[in-house]
Formats: C-alpha cells, sequence, structure tokens
C-alpha cells in the first residue's frame, strides 16, 4: 500500500525543527506530479493547493519535524540519522496527508477546494503560529482546518475527539528562593529557604485545589532541590513544575497566584521569591459550531469524556480560524517520544479514509 511506503520513507530521514530539507523534497516528490499547487510559506514547510474552483478552501494540517531521540525499535526502516526519530507519529500524519492527496487528485469536483498543510517545528517553537502569520490562509480564503494525532491511549483504529477542551495551554514554571546559609547550631542567623520553599508549595497546591472541580487544571511541581548538608540552614531552593489549563482566565489566574503567594512568602520569611513562567502553546479548543457541523455532516467518530494535559501547537490554527482536532487511536504501543515508539501501521489506513470522508462531506 502507498501509504505503507510513505511512511516507512518518512520514518527514515527524521529532520528536527525547521531543517526538514530531506523530507520537503521527499513530499515534493510525490506531490508534484498531482493536480495541485505547491507553496512554501514559512522555511520548512510545505502546502498543496487543491483548486475545484470553489469560493473557499478547508484545510488539513499535518506536522513534519522529528524529535533528537535515537531510535531503539530494530525496525528495518528505522532511522537513517543518529540520533534524530520520528517518535510521535509526524511520519504517519504525514503518510495519512499524503493518501488524502492522492485521492483528491482523482476527483473531478468537490464542495469546496482543500489545502493541505505540512508544517514545520510543532515539537519546538510552534511553527504554526508562523503558518498563520504568512497569510497563506488569506490567499486560499481558508474557512477551517483540522488536524489529527496518533494516540496510543485509545484502542486502535478509533477516531476520537470532543467539544471545547481537547489539550490544554500549559506552561513551565520555575521557583527560586534564595535565604541565607548558616550551621544548624546558628539558625538564627540563617534565612531557611527550605522552609519557605515547603510553604510556597502548600500553598501553591492549596490555591490549585480551591478551583471547582469541573474546571479543568492542573499545577503541580516534579522536581524540588535545596540546601548542601544536613547541618546547614538551607540558603536556596528551587521548585520546578508545570500549570495547565483550558480557559485563559483560569490559566491567567493561576499564574497571577503564584506571584501573589511569592510576594505573601518574602514578607513573612524574608526570602527572595522569583517565580518565571515561560509562553507555552494556547489549549487546543474545539469550537461547538464546527463540531456540530461535522456531526450533521454524518462523520463518524467516538466522544472523549475528559480533555488531556498536554499540549499541542495547533491551537494557534485555533486562534486565527475555525478549526477541529482529532486523535487516531493505534491501540496498545509504547509511548509517545519513547525510543521504541511504533504502532500498528494499518490505522493510518483508517485515518486516511476519515480524511477522505470528512473532505467528501462538507
Amino acid at each position: 500500500m502507498k501509504i505503507l511506503e510513505y511512511r516507512r520513507a518518512l520514518h527514515q530521514i527524521p529532520e528536527l525543527d525547521r531543517d526538514l530539507p530531506e523530507t520537503m523534497a521527499y513530499l515534493t516528490g510525490v506531490l508534484s506530479p498531482m493536480k495541485c499547487t505547491l507553496s512554501s510559506p514559512i522555511p520548512g514547510s510545505l502546502c498543496a493547493f487543491f483548486d475545484f474552483c470553489r469560493e473557499d478552501a478547508i484545510a488539513f494540517r499535518s506536522d513534519a519535524d522529528a524529535l533528537p531521540i535515537q531510535e531503539n525499535t530494530g525496525l528495518p526502516f528505522a532511522s537513517r540519522h543518529p540520533g534524530k526519530m520520528h517518535a510521535c507519529g509526524h511520519d504517519g500524519h504525514m503518510a495519512m496527508l499524503l493518501d488524502l492527496a492522492a485521492w483528491l487528485d482523482k476527483q473531478e469536483s468537490l464542495n469546496h477546494n482543500v489545502l493541505l498543510v505540512f508544517q514545520p517545528a510543532e515539537e519546538t517553537t510552534g511553527g504554526a503560529r508562523d503558518l498563520c502569520q504568512s497569510g497563506v490562509f488569506e490567499a486560499h480564503r481558508v474557512r477551517c482546518i483540522f488536524g489529527m494525532h496518533l494516540w496510543p491511549e485509545l484502542p486502535a483504529g478509533v477516531v476520537a475527539s470532543r467539544k471545547h477542551e481537547l489539550m490544554s495551554r500549559s506552561c513551565e514554571v520555575s521557583v527560586t528562593i534564595t535565604g541565607r546559609s548558616s550551621h544548624i547550631a546558628k539558625a538564627e542567623e540563617g534565612i531557611d529557604a527550605l522552609a519557605a520553599g515547603v510553604a510556597f508549595y502548600r500553598r501553591a497546591a492549596a490555591m490549585e485545589q480551591a478551583l471547582p472541580p469541573e474546571i479543568f487544571r492542573l499545577l503541580k511541581f516534579g522536581r524540588m532541590e535545596s540546601g548542601t548538608v544536613r547541618n546547614a540552614v538551607s540558603g536556596r531552593t528551587v521548585l520546578l513544575g508545570s500549570l495547565r489549563a483550558f480557559q485563559d482566565e483560569v490559566f491567567l489566574s493561576l499564574r497571577d497566584g503564584l506571584q501573589e503567594i511569592a510576594r505573601q512568602v518574602e514578607q513573612e520569611t524574608g526570602c527572595t521569591v522569583q517565580v518565571r513562567t515561560n509562553d507555552g502553546y494556547p489549549a487546543v479548543w474545539n469550537p461547538e459550531d464546527l463540531y456540530d457541523q461535522v456531526r450533521a455532516a454524518g462523520v463518524s467518530f467516538s466522544q472523549l469524556e475528559k480533555p488531556v494535559m498536554i499540549s499541542e501547537d495547533f491551537s494557534w490554527y485555533q486562534r486565527h480560524l475555525p478549526g477541529m482536532f482529532f486523535f487516531l487511536g493505534t491501540g496498545p504501543s509504547p509511548a509517545l517520544h519513547a525510543d521504541d515508539f511504533h504502532f500498528d501501521e494499518g490505522v493510518l489506513e483508517t485515518g486516511a479514509a476519515f480524511w477522505k470522508t470528512l473532505a467528501a462531506a462538507l
């Protein structure tokens, strides 16, 4: 099957971030003979426009970058690039879109034009945002965009999604607390950064837990470092964690709350408390009207009970135009980003068939 040929060829040439020359050359080689117009709106990207002489278009997106991981699958088509691997299924995503392209090439008429988007830097700096700023969607009058991710937590071949919250907005949280070390026998001469760190952690946890249970959110710290020896007051504590939420107001309230807790702990302990957060990606939020439109068109997929607390830069598209994201189950398989990640390739046919159904139904 061509779709397996696509996936296995792409799996062997993983590339990172926005530097994807072999990947782009392969995609161009497959798409060039088809009845589509190719463009590269940003470095490391490729767009294929199928013109059916309609007023507007719908778009389908695949990420194209890999991860800096040494592959350990033992597959006959394993990575030929040391220290690089398609460990997150992006090779499968591209293969499904290429299969969709081959189907589009044979169609005489659709209700809309179609734009296929192969995007760099999903794993790093958010290539989706740059594509939104490139003007490519306005140039082709794209009215909505769809994306899909392989998902080991669902049965093989199951396509699933949900209204509203799907994948969280996230940021890293780094807290540095500076006190003054002293011998523990003269503890009164020190300023205890460990005690301040414990106070900060407890208050942060209480703030998050005070939110209603129906609000999906997460504020957790996975690492705490403090002090140097057992018989000295700690002069420095570092807390490293993650903040995740779906509504911007919830996210910003928790982030601002961390700064307020820092001010309180400073006043009460005499330590200096610095809280730093990065930008991260927005939440993947499926709009209700587009969700209902897909359902009304007769496109069948399963309903997820609750969202997941990881992030995806598909969210940038949804901030720019209506967009909907799906998961495609791979069944039992190693975890995403694992050095032995592999999956039942049969699910790619299911995913590609879903794309064709969606393209024909809207």
